[in-house]
């Protein structure tokens, strides 16, 4: 008989995110790229198969198949810094569906700090391709992620889910704009040109900023995002004094390490004024203590919220809809995952009616002329094929019933394998 057949129950998931934990505990948990390869090999030495890794400003979570919960959670206090302590302090653990659900409804921004984030759908695909790049991701995750994109792809279609701007970058303007009424004659610093830095760019010129200065370890980038707009750029060098002209002080990197620090304060410190200052980074990119300086106030990413906002508003009531369409996507995968416990034998099946025809096919070719051969042969395989299609059908038809899957076994004598060999 076959392998037991994959269940939902066999996926697990674990991780810390802004929901308990703080920024200065996420950012213990925070894993480069370098710790998550590390931490996918070592997995798939301990025989782990099948799980991938996302780690963004408000989550390091692992997703994964077949493997125990108490695995997972060693796998993550291994190759991060955080403490056993700490993740039994602040971070969550999910089996079968609820593992499943929250895999849905972080990928579609239900679980987002930002409702509705748009950036995460991206995020969760370049951990799940990461990586698929080093062979960790199984065929039912392969499949479970395509319904995951697809629960995506339908919340932007038939939902308004996505609408109102809705990330942590545009989150980080509208604090600034609280603060200073509008943006127009206010002196920005923009330091970081990436991926989320680019968006920033964006959502500060859009909501009236004139002024704005970008940096970046690479002039090259910064420039490339400054002709767009017609923006000034500033070498690293020149950072404190930058930081020292302006109002709005926004960083959005991807460091390891503090790239702001005490040491960039100096000339802002001989000549104090007013800064608010925006940390978009996980680990911070933003030296904690600047936050002490009497004329600083200092965001991270826990400070960012658009609970106040009418956009949010428009999306909240978006969210039974967007369930509902996780439940439908959810439905039809396990309905896949049901389908898959008769594949070994469709193709035990298959393959015993092929050995057959070949077998008395190799018994009568010597009686047939060879311009004969092709066709007769031709002739067979159409003939199996048209007879296995009926069992096969009824196979599909009946996948829930293991006696209809044992008749057909023992009526043909058929040795299955597991359907992943």
């Amino acid at each position: 008989m076959s392998a037991e057949a994959p269940k939902i129950s066999d996926f697990c998931a674990v991780g810390v995110n802004h929901w308990e934990a703080s920024i200065d505990v996420r950012e213990r948990f925070s894993l480069s790229d370098a710790r998550k390869k590390d931490l996918i090999d070592g997995a798939q030495r301990e025989g782990i198969e099948s799980l991938f890794v996302v780690s963004t400003c408000n989550r390091t979570e692992i997703f994964a198949q077949n493997v125990s919960l108490q695995e997972l959670i060693r796998l993550l206090v291994t190759y991060s810094d955080g403490t056993l302590e700490e993740f039994h302090n602040y971070g969550f653990e999910k089996e079968g569906r609820q593992a499943v659900e929250h895999l849905f409804q972080v990928t579609v921004g239900l679980d987002s700090q930002i409702l509705g984030d748009v950036q995460v759908v991206n995020q969760v695909k370049e951990g799940y391709e990461f990586a698929g790049e080093l062979d960790a991701v199984g065929g039912e995750l392969h499949r479970l992620m395509q319904h995951v994109f697809r629960a995506h792809k339908r919340s932007r279609n038939e939902t308004s889910l996505g609408e109102g701007a809705a990330t942590t970058a545009y989150a980080a303007v509208k604090f600034a704009i609280e603060t200073f009424d509008n943006l127009k004659d206010k002196n920005i610093l923009l330091v970081g040109t990436g991926k989320i830095g680019k968006v920033t760019c964006k959502n500060l010129i859009n909501l009236g900023a004139k002024k704005l200065t970008l940096i970046n370890r690479t002039r090259d980038r910064a420039e490339f995002v400054a002709d767009k707009f017609d923006l000034k750029v500033a070498d690293m060098e020149e950072l404190p004094q930058e930081i020292a002209e302006a109002d709005l002080v926004i960083v959005a990197t991807g460091a390891q390490e503090p790239v702001l620090t005490l040491d960039d304060m100096k000339p802002s410190v001989m000549a104090p004024s007013f800064k608010v200052m925006v940390d978009l980074s996980v680990p911070r990119n933003i030296d904690p203590q600047i936050g002490e300086l009497k004329f600083v106030d200092l965001a991270n990413m826990d400070f960012l919220t658009d609970v106040t906002d009418e956009a949010y508003r428009r999306r909240e009531e978006n969210i039974p809809l967007v369930k509902k369409i996780i439940d439908d996507e959810l439905t039809d995968y396990k309905n896949w995952l049901s389908k898959q416990k008769i594949v070994p034998t469709i193709k035990a099946l298959t393959n015993k009616f092929d050995t057959i025809r070949e077998d008395e096919f190799d018994f009568f070719k010597n009686k047939i002329s060879d311009t004969d051969k092709d066709k007769v042969e031709n002739l067979t395989r159409r003939i199996v094929n048209k007879i296995a299609a009926y069992s096969i059908e009824h196979l599909r038809d009946h996948h829930e019933s293991e006696q209809v899957t044992k008749v057909v076994n023992d009526m043909f004598k058929l040795e299955t394998k597991a359907s992943n060999e």
